[in-house]
């Protein structure tokens, strides 16, 4: 596409866009209290950065993983920063000719101080919010299978051996025990240098599933059907004690997948206890002195899955986010918008990560098969259930940690947008995996051109 004519397009795209936003009836759309609701000034229009720590820098390298805590080889050892992705160390080779199978036992050693680090560089792009993908103590690289809410990843902190004794000193059930670990003060510390640079911090809340070595589901792997946790989850069966050589112990993870055990709810709503601990998590981030003044702790939350997760909890849970702090953002990973319709109002979120103007972005500008009347149309559909101030503070994305990058869509435009990107561990397969040329970099700065003049963030 010629880059005048596209530059011509997105002014009209622009121009038509507020146009008929501003021409939907107010009796179609999702409405908010006052002209503000409970969307917080800073959201509007907000420049968000998307953090997923252990890829983005390593500020501290004596707080590196170890083989121990990942389950990894012996001879295993941090990725080099930078390397080529598709070049295997020694212990990979070792443990399997298959690439996919030791992927994602590498870590590359981000931490939280390499955030701290980061935080000029981040000031000087000029963005005003960060989105932390999970940041709670796990096992896994991606962190979406806690062992604790209530602390920070282990290896993201200064101390990773002296936090794991601090665990041993709680009981995880009662918060009159917990103790902030030198992960959770190094992060506490990251807050308040960003907030100097008046930068907010939002994190990922995962609360539809845990990981199994969550200390509730590890009990109940323990102690059975005789552990005071075996409600908390959505249990199958037990393990019959009467038949050792056979496992009957089930339960239900989320979307079958065992690896990350699902919470149990009752009517749209978490059990109880559940519930009750995943409160006391929320306050401890947000008002970390528990002093009722927020400005210490993080200013919001991205919630995975929460199409997972009934919308009673979800209204109890938001009202009492605001509680906490009346300018707190919560933000909802949902993929489609007659979804996204649902969750957002007014005790429930107050945006969604805007996939479907991804994918409305997606046609346009990389497949190329819309015109500009199509692209405003589908804008102004998505824009159209919402008032303006709504509108304001969705997130609107051009990729996220689900998705391709920006600049490989664009390098693969006949591939239709994919939304599982396991087709870039295979080097083999007809993905193009060199960066974009010249040409494919105009068109990336078309799409960043046109989210800085359209409207929400």
């Amino acid at each position: 596409m010629n880059n005048f004519r596209s530059f011509i397009f997105i002014i009209f795209l622009v121009f038509i866009s507020f146009s008929c936003q501003f021409s939907t009836k107010n009796q179609d759309r999702i409405s908010k209290s006052d002209d503000t609701g409970n969307i917080p000034a800073w959201a509007k229009g907000s420049i968000w950065y998307q953090i997923f720590p252990e890829r983005f820098n390593n500020g501290d390298p004596a707080n590196d993983p170890t083989a121990e805590r990942i389950g990894a080889p012996d001879n295993w050892k941090i990725t080099g920063w930078g390397s080529d992705w598709y070049a295997r160390d020694d212990w990979e080779k070792q443990v399997s000719t298959s690439f996919e199978r030791t992927v994602y036992t590498r870590r590359y050693g981000g931490d939280l101080q390499g955030v701290i680090d980061k935080l000029d560089y981040l000031e000087e792009l000029g963005i005003n919010a960060i989105y932390f993908n999970p940041i709670f103590d796990a096992k896994t690289l991606h962190k979406y299978d806690a062992s604790y809410y209530h602390h920070i990843d282990r290896f993201f902190g200064p101390d990773p051996a002296g936090d794991q004794k601090i665990f041993t000193k709680e009981n995880p059930g009662d918060p009159d025990t917990w103790q902030f670990t030198s992960a959770d003060s190094l992060f506490l510390k990251l807050i308040q240098e960003a907030h100097k640079k008046n930068i907010r911090i939002i994190i990922d809340g995962v609360f539809n599933h845990t990981g199994p070595e969550f200390w509730a589901f590890a009990d109940i792997v323990k102690n059975q059907q005789n552990s005071k946790y075996k409600d908390w989850y959505d249990m199958l069966s037990w393990d019959d004690p009467e038949t050792p050589d056979t496992n009957e112990f089930d339960y239900k993870g989320w979307w079958g997948f065992k690896g990350l055990p699902e919470f149990k709810e009752i009517e749209g709503n978490l059990i109880q206890p559940v519930h009750n601990h995943i409160f006391a998590i929320t306050k401890r981030w947000m008002d970390p002195n528990n002093d009722g003044d927020p400005s210490d702790g993080i200013d919001g939350w991205r919630l995975d899955v929460a199409m997972d997760v009934g919308h009673l909890f979800w209204k109890e849970w938001n009202n009492y986010v605001r509680s906490i702090n009346k300018d707190a953002y919560t933000t909802a990973e949902i993929w489609e918008r007659k979804q996204a319709i649902e969750y957002i109002m007014e005790d429930q979120f107050t945006a969604v990560m805007n996939y479907p103007f991804l994918r409305a972005m997606h046609k346009f500008f990389i497949k190329q098969d819309i015109t500009a009347y199509h692209l405003d149309t589908m804008l102004a559909n998505i824009r159209a259930p919402y008032q303006e101030n709504i509108n304001l503070a969705m997130m609107n994305l051009m990729g996220s940690h689900d998705t391709e990058r920006l600049g490989s869509m664009i390098v693969n435009k006949d591939n239709n947008f994919k939304e599982d990107t396991r087709i870039l561990s295979n080097k083999d397969s007809h993905y193009d995996i060199r960066k974009p040329n010249e040409r494919e970099r105009q068109v990336q700065k078309l799409i960043i051109l046109f989210q800085f003049t359209y409207i929400g963030s």
